[in-house]
Parts: structure tokens; sequence; C-alpha cells
């Protein structure tokens, strides 16, 4: 009976510690500090590859593309809103170019980029490289340089322009800093 109860006891115990996803990998740059909030966009990214030159690089193109996206995302859900609150047919233009102008901001560099963190590991069993980047930009200061961008434009007219400029300074105060 002893030994029955302990074969159930011990069948359960199994059967508790096993889990159907596998076991939890915990990578670097996880967690809420590496992600964005009302202050910093943040991206990170992973690489793998043989050679160390080629994993950095891959992770920092993952990291750089997820910024973009986030702040290309953000920038149309801004102008979607004007376009949504204005009620005259300029509405669709200004938000055009206020598009634009997001666009033309992450060809050229992402606006005070700064890198938070690279780990590099080695797996000598793959022999490979693993690195991980993760980095952050200030929203006050991508909004700041959208509006020195907006200024000089030649293809914004100045309704346009002051327009852009009041947006602007609307997520310049969501960001926490008024642009004044």
């Amino acid at each position: 009976m002893k030994t029955n109860l302990l074969l159930v006891a011990l069948f359960f115990l199994g059967a508790c510690a096993s889990n159907p996803f596998g076991k939890k990998v915990n990578e670097p740059f996880q967690g809420s500090a590496y992600e964005s909030n009302n202050r910093f966009f943040r991206g990170t990214g992973k690489g793998e590859s043989s050679s160390d030159n080629i994993a950095r690089g891959k992770a920092d193109i993952e990291a750089k593309t997820i910024l973009a996206g986030q702040v290309n995302t953000t920038m149309k859900q801004v102008a979607d809103n004007y376009q949504g609150q204005t009620e005259n047919e300029r509405g669709a233009d200004v938000a055009e170019k206020f598009q634009s102008l997001a666009r033309e901001v992450m060809n050229t560099d992402l606006a005070d980029l700064r890198k938070v963190g690279e780990k590099k590991y080695y797996n000598e069993k793959d022999k490979k490289y693993t690195v991980f980047i993760a980095y952050e930009i200030k929203k006050n200061a991508m909004f700041r340089f959208m509006k020195k961008q907006a200024k000089v434009d030649q293809t914004i007219n100045e309704r346009q322009q002051n327009l852009i400029q009041k947006i602007l300074d609307e997520e310049l105060k969501k960001a926490g800093e008024d642009d004044n």
C-alpha cells in the first residue's frame, strides 16, 4: 500500500514538473526596462552567425527595424488622429505631408539613437555567435528633430507647416516635454 501511494505521488510530481512548452529561455534585454513607453521608443535585436561581425550586424538591423516601425506607426496614428479631428478637405493633404515627413526622417539617421546594451555569446558546440543589442530613442528628441525637418521642407506650405508644428507640439507634451 505504501509503495503504491509512493508511486502515485511520484507520478503526479513528475507530471507537474514537465512543461508542454519546453524550458523557458532567459535572453538579455527583456522586460519593461527594454519596452517602449511614453518617453522612449525602444527596440532589441538578436543575431546569430558563425561570424561575430555578421551576428552583430543582424542584431543591429533587427533592433533598428523595430525602432523604425514603432516611430512610423506612431506617426501614422498621429496623422490619422489629426485627419479624423479635422473636417476640411485639406486634412488628408496635411496627413500625407506628415507621413511623408516621417518617412523622410526614417530614411535618414534615427535622431538621438542610443545603444542601451550589447551582449555577445559564443556556442562552442554549434560554433556560432549570438549577439543581442538594445537601442532607445527619446520621443521628445525625435519629435524636435521632425519639427526641424518640417521647417526646412520646401514642399510644405505655411498653413501645413503650422498644422504639423501644432501636431508635433502636442506629441512633445505627451512625451513629457513642451518644446516652446
